[in-house]
């Protein structure tokens, strides 16, 4: 990190992904770098050593997480501004497809992106590893076009359905609805039900299952919406009471 600060030119960002996994002897170096642009060296050991100050060049520092909680109070007072940014929409995730299709020189069809922009989670990073795969299905299967209908059949041949949902997010949904009748169910039994742990079920499902509408979080647990049981194909049952 000093041999990374000291390098830095008057204005340069400095961008950290995933800051939240910074190790607390690191931190200790962007405190004095993020309020007065020094960074302090401490040179020698015992009672010979000292500590020098560098002057730091002004920079702007940009850090990115998705666990805004995981990351210590100390370091996240020090930036000067949080932002939040949201889901892509359907258009967004089109026209980023369509990019993504274009530098990997893939013919496809516009319909085909609007499926594939609608399986890919609202994420850039789905979508391109959905591309990758659906091109290589084309490949093998069709005329290395990727039509509508081939990327259907890719998506099927993946597990994936029409709004993304993969075997995981499926295996949760469906043993809330056989298992435990829609919940409510503790994390704890879920994780359990499911053989999934409780933080991939925290961090990878449930946001997205989330999003869609098809789980809710009670005081009592989790609950498979209505939208949950008509999308996997569930009669439902109005419950009787929910606290």
């Amino acid at each position: 990190m000093a041999a990374i600060l000291t390098n830095l030119n008057e204005g340069d960002v400095l961008f950290i992904d995933e800051c939240h996994r910074i190790n607390k002897l690191i931190e200790e170096f962007l405190y004095p770098a993020m309020e007065d642009f020094k960074l302090h060296l401490i040179l020698g050991k015992g009672p010979m050593a000292r500590t020098m100050d560098l002057k730091l060049p002004r920079f702007t520092l940009i850090g990115a997480t998705t666990r805004l909680a995981l990351l210590s109070s100390p370091l996240r007072n020090r930036f000067g501004a949080t932002f939040q940014l949201d889901y892509y929409n359907q258009q967004d995730m089109e026209r980023i497809i369509q990019r993504s299709t274009g530098l990997l020189k893939i013919q496809t069809d516009f319909e085909a992106l609007k499926i594939i922009a609608k399986c890919s989670r609202c994420t850039p990073r789905v979508a391109n590893r959905l591309i990758k795969r659906i091109r290589d299905y084309a490949q093998v299967r069709g005329q290395g076009i990727i039509t509508p209908e081939m990327a259907t059949e890719a998506l099927s041949f993946l597990d994936i359905d029409e709004l993304g949902l993969e075997t995981g997010d499926r295996k949760i949904l469906t043993t809330l609805i056989n298992k435990f009748q829609g919940g409510p169910v503790g994390l704890q039994t879920l994780s359990a039900a499911t053989f999934e742990e409780q933080d991939a079920i925290l961090d990878v499902y449930e946001p997205y299952l989330m999003q869609l509408g098809f789980i809710e979080r009670t005081p009592k647990g989790r609950v498979a919406t209505k939208s949950a049981f008509q999308h996997l194909g569930f009669s439902y049952k109005e419950p009787s009471s929910l606290i």
